[in-house]
């Protein structure tokens, strides 16, 4: 039995980028990882060669026929126009999330893969923490009052980033996963030039017209930190749940289930629910964004 293998570039040699080249270059035994081969890594700065890997142009990359795959780990900004790129060059395609920085682009992308009979994956590791499956765990099966999910960070740069409701997609999809579509009924958006501060207040509704609440806000010296508080018809949930570290790394367990979908090993069901997904929230993020940049409505 002649093993498959599929040639990867990793594009973007940033926080992401490396952990890309680590864990491309070091896969887990016996995982779909193994699958994968790194033949070089693309970035704007001149290394040579990171650990073995070795430096290779952005044409090479696009026209080499052992490349298989792209690894994007590119600013947020960028990864539309990177994805565009190698899907024409006919190559499958695991980004890092948001997949882009306008809903209309990313079903255009998402459509193209189709067509072209490419795997495009985006990478949700907030979904994959053990803090998270957890907490998936507790939410299950209770009835929601009402619920609200506060993120704190540090500054970004939205020239590169994009609007909070697309860089900060990772906590929509928590909401979204955790429970079921939601409507936006409202969001505004606080910017304190001065400060660097920003704060974007989204209101949500469930299926069952329950609130739930996402506020997203960064300014200097804020710690990377989620707050929760869900109430059930059960009781409230303040805390997360205490959970076990996992063994393998977040990366890893993305690369994994990418390869996965290279051998084909994942259900058409759950490939259709991810899809569903990840383009709801980009649908979603881009509501949000308008709802924030339109005029004060003026009531006469």
């Amino acid at each position: 039995q002649i093993s498959k293998m599929f040639g990867t570039v990793v594009v973007g040699v940033g926080i992401a980028g490396l952990a890309r080249i680590r864990d491309l270059m070091n896969p887990m035994p016996s995982s779909p990882s193994e699958h994968l081969k790194l033949i070089g890594f693309v970035s704007r700065r001149t290394f040579g060669s990171i650990n073995e890997a070795k430096q290779i142009s952005l044409e090479d990359a696009l026209r080499n026929k052992d490349i298989h795959a792209a690894f994007i780990s590119t600013e947020n900004r960028s990864h539309e126009e990177t994805i565009r790129m190698f899907l024409e060059a006919g190559k499958h395609v695991l980004v890092e999330y948001p997949m882009a920085l306008s809903a209309k682009a990313a079903h255009e992308l998402w459509e193209m893969a189709e067509q072209k009979g490419k795997v495009l994956h985006v990478e949700h590791i907030e979904l994959l923490t053990e803090e998270y499956k957890q907490l998936k765990k507790e939410v299950a099966g209770k009835d929601l009052v009402k619920g609200t999910l506060h993120f704190t960070g540090h500054v970004l740069d939205e020239n590169k980033s994009g609007f909070p409701a697309f860089s900060g997609i990772a906590r929509l999809t928590w909401l979204i996963d955790l429970f079921g579509d939601l409507t936006v009924t409202s969001a505004t958006r606080e910017k304190q030039k001065d400060k660097n501060y920003s704060r974007m207040t989204v209101h949500f509704q469930t299926a069952n017209k329950k609130p739930l609440t996402w506020i997203e806000e960064r300014g200097p010296g804020m710690r990377r930190e989620k707050k929760i508080n869900f109430c059930f018809t059960s009781g409230c949930l303040e805390n997360f749940p205490e959970a076990p570290r996992s063994s393998v790394g977040l990366f890893m367990q993305d690369q994994n289930l990418f390869a996965k979908k290279l051998l084909g090993q994942v259900s058409k069901e759950e490939l259709a629910a991810e899809k569903w997904r990840i383009l709801r929230c980009l649908d979603l993020a881009e509501v949000i964004q308008q709802y924030c940049e339109e005029p004060e409505k003026i009531y006469s």
